[in-house]
Order: structure tokens, then C-alpha cells, then sequence
């Protein structure tokens, strides 16, 4: 039987304050992800810090329960403290993290992402996503000799990457408005270069502006939203022209639209791709994969790092896999998907609010239709800050997990009815001030991909 809906929470979050206080003394920007920046939520009222998770729920240090629809940030993909997941690593663990020399897991997970991701005939091994793009560019400048990348999407925090904004704001529809390219060496300027997503035209003036010098291609093939038709084709196409390597960056994407990627779902592809976050439930995991005449040269590069084939990452990454083939998860996405995008855009109708889900089901966004980036801004944090003290954490953007059930559906659907309600109730009566308990949001990422 689904669980009715909680009550609102009772207990508010004054020891994550508390303890928010402390790091912001200590801890520059109080997090070390961006996205788990307490300004990014409704400060005051989102919970800040954890005491425990268990599959699609998280308790804080104040004691409340929430039905967590974030995963992590998208690392979570089988559910919060997975039993087949933790047990493997445990027994690992028994046996010795990393030792001087391999252990033999590491040759079988490449074997297993080889026979499921259509790019992969080779594989490197990472612990991060920003970390794994910047090795598939060090590969693709070693491969063609050429210092140029031409990208469009989020792909770390890396000097190459950031490097785009040298004399300029131009990762504003990329990444976060405004981020000064502090410590980033000037002489990169010039050697970044952003298209937008969608414009073939764009993309291939660029390659014929900087013929002979590009080096990759990098971008998000997809988000929430398919391609356009024939795009990624044309994409393909082009970097095959203008003998650049073309770089997919699956770090958000993968293992939940299929689970060989974007490229599996939509048939395309590229040379090399970049996997992290969801590829190990939870433990710091990433791999470079692509074909065997680009990586092969990876032997003669000096990219090296004594972490990246530690038994712990291995075995977490090497059992997620084989759980996510076992559960039929992508078959779980598409149907929890479905339901979340049914119930919510019900629910919208219903309350009377111009608000909708958007999106491929396995990975779906929720739009308010709203006029001026300052009212959306409003809207967003009210809807954050009405869904947390209700329970939830649920913001425009989210992931799903095999532990999202019938159950996390139906409280979702009635603490989102309540939160959509006071939306409405913000815009009819201009009031949407007054509902605010938080500071405003921070800006989130303006991803060019949807």
C-alpha cells in the first residue's frame, strides 16, 4: 500500500544552520560541489546536512525525513546504500583497497563497459567527471596534434574548459553567468571555443574558421530533451570531415536513457566518451572509453594517477552495472518516468498553474511557464522551499533511481499538489515576495542542453 502524504515537517533545520555557520569559517563556498551549495536550495529551510540515506530517502541531523529525488546530484542510481553494492565493496575492502599491483576486476570492468557502450573498444579509468573530460581533451589534442576544442555543454572545472571565459563571458549559457576565470592561465585564451547546441551552421563555420588546428569536439549529446532531428548526425558527420575527434560527454546522461548512453539510444557514434557519476551508485568511479585507434596512442601519453584503478571504484562500478542489466533499471526509468511526468503535469492542470514536465521520461525536466528571469528565478526557489518543508527534495531539475517506487510517486504527487498551489497563489496575487522565506536562489546552471 502507498504511503499517504507526511505532514509538514515539523522540525526545522537549525543544527544544518548551525553547522552551515561552522563551514562557511572553514570550508570555502561551505561545499565542495557547486550544486550542494546551501544557496543553491531555500537556505533556511532545505535541509543542508545528512545523518543517514537509505534508497530514494534522506534523514538530516535535525531529524526530518525526505523523499530525495536529486540522487546525489545524479551519482545514485540504484538507490541510497544499495545492499549488492555495499556488501561487494565490503568484501573488497576485507581483501585490501588498492595494493601495488592490479587487481584482476579492473580488466573485467572494461571488458563489461566494451560490450555495452557502442564507443568503447578501449578504456582509462578517472574518479571524476571534470577530471575524465580533461583527459579525453589531453587525448584528443595527443591524437591530432592540434590545440583547439570547439564544445558546447558543462564539463568541469578545469583550466581548459574555463579558459573560455579569458576575455569574455561566454560560458554564461554553459555554465554558471558571471564566473571570472580566476587562476586560469591567459595564455589559453583562444583555445576554447563554445557553439550552440543545435546550430549545425555555427558548428561548421567554426571548423572551417580554425581548419587544420581544432582538435575535438566536445559536448552533452542530450539532457532532458532528444536532439534535434539529424543533429547529432550532422555532428558526427562534420567531425569526420574536418579530422577532429568527437567527445561525448555522458557524465549526466548515461546508463539511465540506456544503458550504453545517449549514443546507444540514438544510434550516433562519437570517438571518445566520458562516464562518471551514476557508473558506480555512489563511489568515486569514471572512465574515458572510445575506439581502439584513439585510445591505443593513450599508452605513449603520460596520464597517470595512483587512485584511478583502486579495487574499491572498480568493484562498486563493475556490480552497478551488472545490478542495472539485472533490476531492467532503464526499463524502471522509463516507467517511473512516465508516472512523475503524468502526475506532475496532472497535478498542474488540475491546481490551474501554466507548469509542465518536459523531456524524455527517463530523464525529464519541469518547466514553470513564467514571463522574466527574475519571476522564474522566484518561482523556482518557492517551489524548492514549499517541497522541503513538506518533505521533499525536488527542485526543476532531477534523476531518478531504482529506489524511486509507487510510494516516493505518490507522497511526490500530493506535496507538489500543496507546493503548486502556494506557486499559484504567488503569481495571481503578486505576492510571490511575501511566500519567500529564503533568500532567493543562486543562480543554477544554465545548461545549454536541455
Amino acid at each position: 500500500m502507498a504511503e499517504q502524504i507526511a505532514a509538514p515537517v515539523q522540525h526545522p533545520v537549525r543544527r544544518s544552520m548551525a553547522v552551515f555557520e561552522r563551514a562557511q569559517q572553514v570550508i570555502p563556498g561551505a561545499t565542495q560541489l557547486i550544486s550542494r551549495r546551501p544557496t543553491r536550495a531555500a537556505l533556511g529551510i532545505s535541509p543542508i546536512y545528512a545523518e543517514r540515506a537509505k534508497g530514494c530517502r534522506i534523514w538530516d541531523i535535525d531529524g526530518n525525513e525526505y523523499v530525495d529525488w536529486m540522487s546525489a546530484v545524479g551519482p545514485i542510481i540504484l538507490g541510497y546504500a544499495d545492499d549488492v553494492v555495499d556488501s561487494a565493496v565490503k568484501e573488497q575492502i576485507a581483501k585490501g583497497s588498492i595494493y601495488s599491483i592490479v587487481h584482476e576486476t579492473a580488466v573485467e570492468l572494461a571488458e563489461e563497459l566494451v560490450r555495452l557502450i557502442p564507443s568503447a573498444e578501449m578504456v582509462r579509468y578517472a574518479k571524476g567527471g571534470g577530471e575524465a573530460c580533461t583527459i579525453a581533451v589531453r587525448i584528443a589534442r595527443g591524437v591530432t596534434n592540434r590545440d583547439k576544442v570547439l564544445f558546447s555543454g558543462y564539463h568541469g572545472w578545469h583550466d581548459w574548459y574555463l579558459a573560455a571565459n579569458l576575455g569574455g563571458e561566454r560560458l554564461d549559457t554553459h555554465l554558471l553567468p558571471g564566473i571570472e576565470p580566476i587562476g586560469v592561465p591567459s595564455v589559453l585564451e583562444g583555445t576554447i571555443i563554445p557553439f550552440r547546441y543545435g546550430d549545425l551552421d555555427m558548428l561548421e563555420d567554426l571548423l572551417k574558421r580554425h581548419d587544420g588546428d581544432v582538435a575535438c569536439i566536445i559536448m552533452e549529446p542530450m539532457r532532458t530533451e532528444l536532439p534535434p532531428e539529424g543533429y547529432l548526425e550532422g555532428v558526427r558527420e562534420l567531425a569526420t570531415r574536418y579530422g577532429v575527434v568527437l567527445i561525448f560527454d555522458e557524465v549526466s546522461s548515461g546508463f539511465r536513457i540506456a544503458l550504453g548512453g545517449v549514443q546507444e539510444y540514438t544510434g550516433i557514434t562519437p570517438d571518445l566518451s566520458v562516464f562518471a557519476k551514476a557508473i558506480s551508485n555512489g563511489y568515486p568511479m569514471a572512465a574515458v572509453v572510445g575506439k581502439r585507434e584513439v585510445m591505443e596512442r593513450v599508452s605513449r601519453m603520460f596520464i597517470s594517477s595512483a587512485y584511478w584503478d583502486d579495487n574499491i571504484g572498480v568493484v562498486a562500478a563493475l556490480t552497478t552495472l551488472k545490478e542495472l542489466q539485472r533490476r531492467n533499471a532503464v526499463a524502471h526509468f522509463e516507467k517511473v518516468g512516465s508516472s512523475f511526468s503524468e502526475r506532475i503535469n496532472r497535478v498542474a492542470r488540475e491546481v490551474g498553474l501554466d507548469a509542465k514536465c518536459v523531456g524524455v521520461a527517463a530523464h525529464p525536466g519541469i518547466r514553470f511557464n513564467v514571463e522574466g528571469a527574475e519571476t522564474a528565478k522566484k518561482v523556482s526557489t518557492l517551489f524548492i522551499q514549499e517541497n522541503a518543508r513538506r518533505g521533499l527534495i525536488l527542485s526543476t531539475g532531477f534523476f531518478f533511481n531504482c529506489a524511486h517506487d509507487d510510494a516516493a510517486l505518490d507522497r511526490t504527487e500530493a506535496v507538489v499538489r500543496e507546493s503548486f498551489a502556494v506557486v499559484k497563489d504567488g503569481l495571481e496575487n503578486d505576492r510571490l515576495d511575501g511566500l519567500l522565506e529564503c533568500e532567493m536562489q543562486e543562480n543554477s546552471f544554465r545548461r545549454m542542453v536541455r
